[in-house]
């Protein structure tokens, strides 16, 4: 894949005038007072593993609606204090797997929530265990068009809403100090680690990784990859639909909750993608205030970093949160 967008300096000061709703704050303060009026029990339940290091629970807490959201919540075995903790959320397709499957916060010493994604979890990886019990009016295949229409009926209205309240799930454990939570996610996680970075208060860090659902009116005419292209199908069908589209989809762009976010940030960006072109994170990045950094991997495309931006997250949080309580 040849280099496609902007040159890296044009890259490093692209910032967008990228719409955004008038009533923005409104609807996302709305939505989450309703789904937390909504109820609904915080569960976990410690599950057999050959690990031990560390100690796998399988937890349910409310997410949108008030509706069951499943996760793991993973711990180093014998911490003596409270610990920083990280939600993490998925990539697009995935689900939350097996049980200590990702266990590398948990061996740094950090609390990890690793969150499944409603209706997700069957296109790769071990499979996921969260229905998304909504209908849609008609969309294109996969998630990007489901319930387009309006912001209200949006797919990733319920997605990002699960991905606010598992950091309210976090914080009710004993073990997870609930003033140093964390959130990071790659491609779609990175894109739901925007959303919840701009709509939680009191968050220590955000690692939107390769973020998917940056400039979405950029991406769908820059890129020919999935899954930006199931809303080119869409429109290629339902002519004429672009405004509302795009107005609805403006409630969802990880630039207007990057303007909106307080944590201090490690993103990255892969300047080869054609899944998350360049512009569409810078376009986040740059938008996003305060204490920021990004790592750029010049000749890779959607895999990014890989292990690399791991080591340089884990560097970043032990440096924001302070060193993980130790273990005995």
């Amino acid at each position: 894949m040849p280099r496609f967008d902007l040159p890296a300096a044009e890259l490093a000061a692209y910032r967008p005038d990228v719409r955004e709703p008038h009533d923005f704050d409104e609807f996302w303060t709305r939505t989450l007072a309703a789904a937390r009026a909504a109820g609904g029990e915080v569960t976990r339940r410690r599950v057999d593993t050959p690990f031990t290091v560390f100690d796998v629970h399988d937890v349910t807490f409310p997410g949108y609606d008030g509706e069951p959201v499943r996760a793991w919540l993973t711990l180093p075995r014998g911490a003596t204090q409270p610990l920083p903790a990280v939600v993490e959320y998925n990539g697009y397709g995935g689900g939350r797997g097996l049980p200590g499957e990702r266990s590398t916060w948990a061996a740094a010493g950090y609390a990890h929530l690793f969150m499944d994604t409603r209706g997700q979890g069957s296109a790769w990886g071990s499979g996921g265990d969260t229905p998304d019990p909504h209908g849609s009016g008609p969309a294109a295949n996969g998630f990007m068009t489901r319930g387009i229409d309006s912001p209200e009926t949006y797919y990733y209205r319920r997605v990002f809403t699960d991905a606010v309240r598992a950091v309210d799930a976090v914080r009710t454990f004993a073990e997870v100090d609930p003033a140093r939570v964390s959130v990071a996610g790659g491609s779609q996680g990175g894109g739901m680690t925007l959303a919840a970075a701009g709509l939680c208060d009191g968050l220590v860090a955000a690692l939107p990784d390769v973020p998917f659902l940056c400039h979405f009116e950029r991406a769908v005419g820059l890129t020919d990859s999935d899954p930006y292209q199931e809303i080119v199908r869409y429109l290629s069908v339902h002519r004429g639909a672009d405004e509302r589209v795009f107005e609805t989809l403006s409630y969802f762009d990880g630039v207007n909750f990057a303007r909106r976010a307080t944590a201090s940030a490690l993103f990255s960006v892969a300047l080869m993608d054609p899944v998350c072109p360049p512009s569409t994170v810078y376009a986040a990045f740059n938008h996003y205030p305060g204490d920021k950094r990004i790592e750029v991997y010049t000749h890779n495309q959607h895999e990014g970093g890989e292990a690399h931006q791991w080591y340089a997250q884990a560097a970043f949080l032990a440096e924001k949160h302070g060193a993980p309580a130790s273990t005995s």
